[in-house]
Order: structure tokens, then C-alpha cells, then sequence
């Protein structure tokens, strides 16, 4: 479905405009919104679904992977999970004009810095129609217009939530412009878009590695990166073997296609005769395809020799890289080689082990026994997360409401001048 007389420039101004509005409405306001439309979803699920089949068949026609339809399908569960995202968005606490950090100076001035909306957010993403509606949602809340670029296999259903959305502003009387979902998925789109940087103040991208990079080298706009999940596993010697094991499966396995599952497993020395064997036999039941170094190989029957590539990849499937090393400091060696900043784990029962790996690593997700598929907006506290950034920018991780805002600085006087 491609509309070329979309005129972005246009689109933009107006979101531009809007955000003016959506900058001044309450917290009561915009969660009266919010509620509005959550309800709105689950009313047209229905129609919601038949329009995600229309895209499941034309995806089914086009080849997509098993990952990508896996992102792409929308059940009566998921469109459920979506309004209930947006609830949970309604129960957070709205970061926008919230001071912080007032202090008195000197001279009798106070000084401090106040959260206020970005103004408008541009996101570009493929393949997953929630993110339509929780990024919308969550752009909502932080007082942000939003401009959403979908890919071409998800647009039956990303207009059929915008149309939700939409419903519940026109109908209290917003500016619908606040929220813009794009009907044209031309690559030129994307191409204007990322020049309308007097409209526009973020572009977020969302999908695979070759988007991201192409937003990151053409917009004219500043741009939060994800670019893939490296996600690493270190298994120490000092590791409880029951817990590696569990956190190895879930993390692998639970939902292979998402950017927090484990896609390197690195296994000290000392302990790989112990856990691999243990390693093999949970991952048989998942099918999970072995690529072993060649100390790890014999302990896996159908198992492949890894490659440096190997170590590079986000298979975003059932399949897995295994690498025994030789100490802690080989393992920290080998992460930050191959690290793509996501999420890293270690398991180990030696508390200054796992201090000195939460030190040595810098990803944007540290965690120590526990399995990667936590590292999420919603499982680590800020409800529906818009993405994940990679970039040592303003925000670092999962980026829930408040990475949505920035600060202006706040001086309450009293008549001082300066001398």
C-alpha cells in the first residue's frame, strides 16, 4: 500500500504543531486518553486481526523468515497484551515538569532542571504492529507528537491501530496530528523524512541491523541507535550449575526472535566439563543449533564449528554460539570484542566476581544470575519500552517515559542582577 502523494514536509509541520498541544495537556488528561484508546483496541480487535492476516499472507508470499512473521503476528492474546501495555503506561508516573535537583545559590537564587517532551519523535521500524501503538502511547504520556514509519509488511495493521487511535483524539476533540502513522512505505519517504529536522527532534529506529544503519548515515537529525543484540552469557567457574542451565534455556529459547535472547554463550574452563554436557541435552528439546568452539564441539552430537562470524551474530532463532574460555579476564576480553552494547550475563556464586563483571562491562544492560530476557522496559520498571539505545547518548538501554524528555534549567530569583 503505497500512497505517493504523501507529502512529509507537510505531515511534520502539522505533528510539529500538534505537539504544542499535547505539550500542555494534564497527566489526568492525556491518562484519560490513553485508557480511551486501550479500550479502543480491544473493542476492534477483530478487525484489528483481519487486517494483520492480510499482512501474514502477503508476508508468508514475500518469504519472510519464521523470526519475522513471529514479530509480525497479531492474536487475540497480542492485541490484548497491546491495551494492556497502554493501562500499565497509565500507571506510570509522568516524568514532564517535574523539578529536580533545586538547589539555593549564593546570591538567594534557586536553581534547578524541569523534564519537558522532546516535541516530536520520529520512529521507523519494521515488522512489529505493537510498536505502533505503545510507542504512540508512550510518546503520548511524555507529551510528544509522534511520527510513525512502519514497514511495508506490517501496514494493513499499523493503520488499523492508528485508526483507533485516532478515533479516541477526534473524538475528544485533539489534534490528531499528535499521533501520524505514515501510509507510504517507499524507501523515499524515509529519505524526506529524515531531513525535516525544523519538525522533527529524534528519530528512533527499530529493526534490523541494515535500517538502522541506513537512518544513522542519512538523517540530518539526531538518532537514537540499536543496531543488534549480541546478547552474551559467561558461565563462571564459580556458577550454580541448575541456575546456568535454566537462565542458558530461557534466555535461548523462551523467544529466540526477540534482541534480548542469548545469542553468544562463553563457559570458563574449569567448569565446561561439568556444564556442557548439561548445556547439550537441555537445548535438544528447542532444536537449538550448536555453533562450538573446537574445545566446546565434542559435547555437542550435531553440533557445528564456529567461525569468527559466529561470534558476531544476532541469529534472532533457535540457534546459538558456545565458546569455552580459558579464565574470567578471556571472557571479559572476548564480550568486549564482539559486544553490540545490548545485555550481558554472568552467572557466578562469587559476589566479588560478579562486582568486578558488572565494572568491567559497559553494555547498556549489566545482570548477574539472572536470564537476559529480562533485560525489557517492562520487566525492569518502566512499563512499554519505545526502544532500546545503544548510543552513549542521553538515553542508555531500554528507553521508558523519562528517556522521552529532557531537561531545561529553572532559575526562581528575586529581583537578582548581576553584578
Amino acid at each position: 500500500m503505497t500512497q505517493t502523494t504523501f507529502d512529509i514536509a507537510t505531515s511534520a509541520a502539522q505533528a510539529k504543531q500538534a505537539s504544542r498541544v499535547i505539550a500542555q495537556l494534564t497527566t489526568t488528561e492525556k491518562n484519560a486518553l490513553l485508557t480511551e484508546m486501550a479500550a479502543a483496541i480491544e473493542a476492534e480487535a477483530a478487525s484489528i486481526i483481519a487486517e494483520n492476516s492480510r499482512d501474514i499472507d502477503a508476508g508468508r508470499s514475500k518469504g519472510l523468515s519464521e523470526a519475522m512473521l513471529d514479530r509480525l503476528l497479531l492474536t487475540e492474546q497480542r492485541v490484548t497484551d497491546i491495551a494492556d501495555a497502554i493501562r500499565e503506561i497509565v500507571t506510570l508516573t509522568d516524568p514532564v515538569g517535574d523539578i529536580a535537583n533545586l538547589a539555593l545559590r549564593p546570591n538567594g537564587m534557586q536553581v534547578g532542571k524541569m523534564r519537558i517532551p522532546l516535541g516530536v519523535i520520529a520512529m521507523i521500524y519494521e515488522a512489529r504492529p505493537n510498536v505502533t501503538a505503545e510507542a504512540a502511547a508512550l510518546c503520548l504520556k511524555s507529551g510528544n507528537a509522534v511520527i510513525l514509519r512502519g514497514g511495508s509488511e506490517a501496514i494493513h495493521s499499523n493503520i488499523a491501530l492508528a485508526n483507533c487511535l485516532h478515533s479516541v483524539l477526534e473524538k475528544n476533540n485533539i489534534d490528531k496530528n499528535i499521533i501520524t502513522v505514515i501510509p507510504d512505505t517507499s524507501r523515499e519517504v524515509i529519505e524526506q523524512l529524515l531531513k525535516q529536522r525544523e519538525s522533527i527532534d529524534l528519530v528512533i529506529p527499530r529493526g534490523g541491523e541494515g535500517l538502522i544503519r541506513y537512518v544513522t548515515e542519512h538523517s540530518q537529525i539526531p538518532v537514537i541507535q540499536h543496531f543488534k543484540g549480541v546478547c552474551h552469557l559467561f558461565i563462571d567457574k564459580y556458577a550454580d550449575l541448575n541456575k546456568a542451565v535454566n537462565i542458558l534455556v530461557n534466555g535461548k529459547t523462551q523467544r529466540p526472535s526477540a534482541c534480548n535472547a542469548i545469542e553468544t554463550v562463553l563457559v570458563h574452563q574449569d567448569i565446561a566439563e561439568q556444564f556442557l554436557p548439561l548445556a547439550a541435552k537441555a537445548l535438544v528439546p528447542a532444536n537449538v543449533k550448536v555453533h562450538a568452539c573446537e574445545q566446546s564441539l565434542p559435547f555437542f552430537a550435531e553440533g557445528e564449528l564456529a567461525t569468527d562470524d559466529d561470534y558476531h551474530a544476532e541469529y534472532l532463532a533457535q540457534e546459538v554460539a558456545i565458546k569455552t574460555v580459558e579464565g574470567f579476564d578471556a571472557a571479559i576480553t572476548h564480550i568486549n570484542e564482539y559486544t553490540s552494547d545490548h545485555t550481558e550475563v554472568i552467572v557466578t556464586q562469587d559476589n566479588s566476581r560478579s562486582q568486578q563483571f558488572i565494572r568491567a562491562i559497559n553494555s547498556s544492560v549489566v545482570m548477574v544470575n539472572a536470564s537476559s530476557r529480562f533485560s525489557d522496559g517492562g520487566q525492569l520498571g518502566l512499563g512499554s519500552e519505545i526502544g532500546i539505545s545503544t548510543s552513549k547518548l542521553h538515553a542508555y538501554g531500554p528507553m521508558g517515559l523519562a528517556s522521552l524528555t529532557t531537561e531545561k534549567f529553572v532559575v526562581l530569583g528575586d529581583g537578582q542582577i548581576r553584578d
